[in-house]
């Protein structure tokens, strides 16, 4: 079970419920004297004012309904949008008399008539809401309902989605065949993992969250799948500097720098060690490299790693409580022989790159080793290093989130899962996910200044998950400050004015 502070308060914000979990809701809320039926006409209403706020110019509106609750949702949103004075059409998938529950109420407190899927008359719509399906669809779209989405996607009408586009599932993110591309997606409560996790993201377009009346207690009824990556996640554990500190009290980092041909990885992380608030960092590796780091590097401090010692006597230093090994390292006997003095030594360690490709298909070894040395350690995979190290072990169908989640308690460590949609995931269930990295980010180097900003953060004393998950998001926001056209290299000294705005307040 995830060990979040106490303190933590319930966020509609940060807080991510799969829509498994979100039905729990549902029904406590029922249980707790809050009617099916009031939550279904909350739910259109909130539709409903949205679409008449973001569209004021749209007077024809088309309503998309499908044969479960998301479609009474509809029938609630057409009724009010016809209320207010708007031309309204309801397109229904399946049978009036068909629906049951509290779909069936709302239908049957639409006045007008509905048409078939066949005939929902795109030419003549402003603004189209789809309420087909909701976010526990885990089925493709097939038939009527795959023609009704397509001929959507394809009438260039703005789209206003209720819950999720119709065709994704709100648990993965994924896109179960033909999904409808919404403009902008009305949520209820909490956003799903699927609001964040790609393709999901691209397809909700804006997600907005909007409270429909359940009470208090009825989220107590729910586990939270995994928390949006935002400030107010970790700012409470960063680390802030003590005017009567020193650099060795704000942690020393050693960063293993491999070899000569190999350096510019190994020093774009210990850099952004540096300027993520390490006292110390220090590249250790042979002779011939450290003299190109030389060229380079001033405040980086250099250390020559013995030929037969390695830099097992330099992680001895009780100074030093952090290491990085990874970008750059190599994949031969000797690298692998660095990496197990790292282990050896304990501490705690940022693992990235090539430690993936010498444990490749071997993760429990991996585990086991960052166990025996008694290490607390944070693993940083893009998507093909991870596929890399876990071999055969996740699910074909898993999501990113859950495979994040597997990975890290398989292994033992925080482990963060790269991409634009990066999951951090620990051991004990925590996890969060980023929205906030630019496209651009996508660059050669930017992997190794997001193991290195770990690094620093893990230096000063900051928990791994919380490090993690502030690391993550630092670095696409330093990417978003340094700009389009950016280079990894930009990055470090981006992140003065990133950390500059956390000490102005709340981002």
């Amino acid at each position: 079970m995830c060990s979040l502070p106490k303190a933590w308060p319930e966020s509609p914000v940060l807080e991510l419920i799969a829509p498994s979990e979100m039905a729990k809701v549902d029904a406590a809320a029922v249980t707790l004297g809050v009617s099916g039926e009031t939550l279904m006409e909350n739910a259109g209403a909130a539709v409903a004012d949205i679409a008449a706020r973001r569209w004021r110019d749209a007077r024809r509106v088309l309503v998309l309904a499908g044969p479960g609750n998301n479609g009474g949702d509809g029938f609630v949103a057409a009724r009010r949008l016809l209320a207010a004075g708007h031309e309204v059409r309801v397109a229904l998938l399946g049978e009036r008399a068909a629906l049951k529950g509290d779909a069936a109420g709302a239908a049957a407190r639409w006045d007008d008539g509905v048409v078939e899927p066949s005939d929902a008359p795109f030419d003549w719509a402003e603004l189209v809401i789809d309420a087909l399906f909701g976010a526990g669809l885990s089925r493709p779209l097939d038939g009527p309902a795959a023609a009704l989405v397509m001929a959507a996607n394809a009438s260039g009408k703005p789209i206003l989605a209720v819950d999720v586009p119709s065709g994704l599932d709100g648990a993965s993110g994924r896109a179960v065949g033909p999904c409808v591309e919404a403009d902008v997606t009305v949520t209820f409560i909490r956003r799903k993992p699927g609001h964040l996790l790609l393709p999901g993201r691209t397809l909700c377009g804006e997600v907005v969250v909007a409270d429909i009346g359940q009470p208090d207690g009825a989220l107590s009824a729910a586990k939270v799948a995994a928390r949006l990556n935002r400030p107010e996640l970790w700012r409470a554990a960063f680390p802030e500097p003590r005017i009567d500190g020193h650099k060795y009290s704000r942690g020393h980092v050693a960063v293993w720098s491999g070899p000569l041909l190999a350096t510019g990885a190994s020093r774009l992380a210990a850099t952004a060690a540096l300027r993520a608030g390490a006292g110390a960092v220090t590249l250790v590796g042979p002779r011939p490299a450290l003299k190109i780091h030389a060229a380079h590097v001033t405040a980086v401090m250099l250390r020559e790693a013995d030929q037969k010692a390695g830099w097992a006597p330099f992680l001895a230093d009780r100074r030093i409580g952090t290491w990085l090994f990874g970008p750059g390292a190599g994949t031969d006997e000797e690298a692998c022989g660095i990496l197990d003095q790292g282990f050896s030594a304990g501490g705690r360690a940022v693992l990235d790159a090539d430690v993936f490709t010498i444990f490749g298909g071997r993760p429990e070894e991996l585990g086991a080793a960052i166990e025996d040395g008694g290490c607390e350690a944070v693993l940083t995979p893009h998507e093909g290093e991870f596929a890399r190290l876990m071999g055969e072990r996740m699910r074909p169908d898993a999501s990113k989130l859950e495979r994040a989640l597997a990975a890290s308690a398989l292994i033992g460590a925080t482990v963060v899962l790269k991409g634009p949609d990066t999951v951090v995931a620990t051991p004990d269930g925590c996890a969060s996910i980023a929205d906030n990295a630019p496209a651009f980010l996508a660059t050669a180097g930017a992997g190794d200044v997001l193991a290195g900003i770990c690094a620093g953060l893990l230096a000063q004393g900051m928990p791994a998950f919380e490090a993690a998950s502030a690391a993550v998001w630092l670095h696409g926001e330093a990417a978003r400050e340094a700009g389009r056209g950016m280079i990894a290299d930009d990055l470090p000294l981006a992140l003065r004015s990133v950390l500059g705005r956390l000490d102005d307040g709340p981002s």
